[in-house]
């Protein structure tokens, strides 16, 4: 009886010992089926993409930061403005996965060049644009009859966007990568007339048989001077001096009062004195005579006499193309 149970306990004994052995070996074959994954490769230190540090990086993270500054607008100033232009507005775009695969590859403070892709007709297309809003076209000076006298409005300076310039300054900032500020420049457009090249102005008074000469806005001289009957009134208007002579010939005109006339050479007693600035007014003129008790009545046949002496001078200080205004005062 004792035997048995000895036996009976190493039986008991060899069956803990298995279902232990079995534990260990579960254990073991567990743990085995464990695996572990590697790091991505980072880019070797102090190497940077047109400027971007990117060492020590993954490749997607170098990736980001070169898209994040390439990205970045640039900064236009233009009169009273300040733009900030996104590269893609204008098509502009960079390899950042190409240069990104080069810096795997490179040494330790490697400096690359990031390759851009620059895009002329979106560039050009913009600064258009920009041309049409702040472009200006210069604004001459306008002559007018103010209080009858003459006002001169004041010239404006124009100007026009440099666009070539521009366009290189633009490429420049995206090739390099940089963002300076960008100061566009324009051409100044200078007007043809200005205040200043204004030039003589005649102001004649047909009711007061006055001739008024001015520089411009300037008073210079007046004189009197005798103006047309009123069967024969001098035309009222803006006109303007188109032919100067000197000791001019008197030509009969088409008209009753000139009937059975002859021409009149150059000399004493010419009608037209010696001196004939003739207007845009048909026929008209400024002129001198040798009547001078005319002077200061409405005593011609349209034309403005003059005292021969007064003549000589205006002729001297008006030029073809002078304005003259004719007013009823």
């Amino acid at each position: 009886m004792r035997k048995v149970g000895l036996a009976f306990l190493f039986v008991l004994g060899l069956v803990a010992a298995g279902g232990l052995s079995a534990g260990v070996v579960a254990a073991t074959t567990t743990g085995a089926t464990t695996t572990t994954t590697s790091a991505p490769p980072t880019i070797a230190s102090g190497v940077t993409i047109s400027g971007v540090e990117v060492g020590d990086l993954t490749a997607d993270q170098a990736f980001d930061a070169v898209t994040a500054s390439f990205a970045r607008p640039l900064i236009l100033t233009l009169p009273h403005h300040r733009l900030a232009l996104a590269p893609a507005r204008i098509g502009a775009m960079a390899a950042v996965r190409g240069a990104v695969e080069r810096a795997l590859a490179a040494p330790a403070y490697a400096e690359l060049k990031l390759r851009v892709i620059l895009n002329r007709r979106g560039a050009t297309r913009y600064l258009e644009q920009l041309a049409k809003r702040f472009d200006r076209s210069p604004v001459d000076s306008q002559l007018v009859l103010r209080n009858l006298r003459p006002w001169v409005t004041r010239q404006q300076d124009g100007r026009s966007l440099r666009r070539e310039r521009s366009l290189n300054a633009i490429f420049t900032a995206l090739v390099t990568n940089t963002r300076p500020t960008i100061g566009l420049q324009f051409v100044e457009l200078k007007p043809a007339v200005t205040r200043s090249s204004i030039g003589p102005v005649i102001v004649i008074r047909r009711g007061s048989n006055r001739l008024t000469l001015y520089k411009g806005m300037q008073f210079l001289r007046t004189f009197g001077v005798a103006t047309g009957q009123s069967r024969y009134p001098t035309p009222l208007g803006r006109w303007h001096v188109v032919v100067k002579w000197r000791n001019p010939w008197w030509y009969p005109p088409d008209s009753d009062w000139a009937k059975g006339e002859e021409p009149v050479p150059p000399g004493p007693g010419n009608p037209l004195g010696t001196r004939w600035m003739g207007l845009s007014a048909s026929g008209v003129g400024i002129h001198g005579t040798p009547d001078d008790a005319s002077i200061g009545y409405s005593a011609s046949h349209g034309c403005i006499r003059m005292h021969i002496s007064d003549a000589e001078w205006l002729f001297n200080h008006v030029t073809v193309g002078t304005t003259v205004f004719v007013v009823s005062a």
